[in-house]
């Protein structure tokens, strides 16, 4: 695997610990920095989600240490090292906690937290979908690259940015305390793929690298880790799946609606959204719309399930200079 680690570049088990126990090494100042950098990551997170600012979120990503002990679960996985695995899986859950905390306690205070619901931080991140999978694990991957290689340590800021962990847990607590658990779930959903993503990775990264033989690890432990992390990435990945065909269904009902809208000057489809047995699409239009029946079969064709088409009909038309 030189081309992964080069001989040369690679940190040795010892470094690789140091950087990813917290319980080894300086422990009162590595848990000190954990907890204080966490909380006020989840501050500017929860901040960002609720302030709707895509630029403070990206902050909160950079600050967060989340995926320290993420990584140590991984590396326990690799050395055979069931203490380090608990104690990191700990860390991960407590700390998930603390955001969540916070973020239950802001929507509290908020004048109308209901209104938070509809924003661009909470939206993007209450239906995650595949690619956000595939884009976690190849995340994943270059975090795991980056902490066995001395060479390419300047990439965590991105890889902190890309796999975003902190942000959906501040969207969990921002959606409970508002009153929307189904919201609240999606982003769990979307933080546990992630978890899953980085885990899953960074033991293939520092197995193929040889730190499980340097550890004298033997496989047969690995072999039931990895099981249960299979069998945790199929659940995970099952909601991911129906929301990804949920989005293509969306967007094919869309187009049906416009060839249905085809004879009607001036109308637009604004909005389509599948839950459910039922398909409900907004549409702004000048005049009456045409009978309900062709498009009622044409997403009958589309959709598996035959979902009930419900047409919400905004009177006007887009006026432009």
């Amino acid at each position: 695997m030189s081309l992964l680690v080069p001989a040369s570049q690679r940190r040795d088990l010892t470094e690789v610990t140091e950087r990813l126990d917290l319980g080894a090494g300086d422990t009162r100042a590595k848990r000190s920095a954990f907890w204080l950098m966490l909380v006020l990551s989840g501050v500017i997170a929860v901040s960002g989600v609720v302030g709707d600012s895509t630029a403070t979120v990206i902050g909160a990503m950079i600050v967060a240490p989340l995926s320290v002990p993420i990584l140590g679960i991984g590396l326990g996985i690799t050395t055979g090292r069931a203490r380090l695995v608990a104690r990191s899986l700990l860390t991960v859950a407590a700390g998930a906690i603390v955001v969540v905390v916070l973020g239950i306690s802001v929507a509290q205070v908020l004048p109308n937290p209901t209104d938070v619901l509809d924003n661009s931080q909470v939206l993007g991140r209450t239906s995650p979908r595949l690619v956000d999978l595939t884009a976690a694990l190849a995340t994943g991957l270059v975090g795991a690259i980056a902490v066995t290689r001395r060479d390419v340590g300047d990439v965590l800021p991105g890889v902190a940015i890309a796999i975003s962990l902190v942000p959906p847990l501040a969207v969990v607590g921002v959606c409970l305390g508002s009153g929307a658990p189904t919201l609240a779930l999606g982003a769990f959903v979307l933080f546990a793929s992630n978890v899953i993503a980085m885990v899953i990775t960074a033991a293939l990264v520092l197995v193929l690298t040889g730190y499980a033989q340097e550890a004298g690890a033997g496989a047969a432990r690995r072999g039931r880790a990895y099981a249960v992390l299979a069998g945790a990435l199929v659940l995970v990945a099952v909601p991911m799946v129906v929301n990804s065909l949920t989005s293509l269904w969306a967007e094919q009902i869309a187009d049906a609606a416009r060839q249905w809208l085809r004879e009607v000057p001036g109308a637009q489809v604004t909005e389509v959204t599948l839950h459910g047995d039922t398909a409900t699409l907004q549409i702004r239009a000048p005049q009456d719309l045409p009978p309900l029946e062709p498009l009622q079969q044409s997403v009958d064709t589309l959709v598996p399930w035959d979902p009930r088409v419900v047409v919400v009909h905004t009177v006007g038309s887009r006026v432009t200079d």
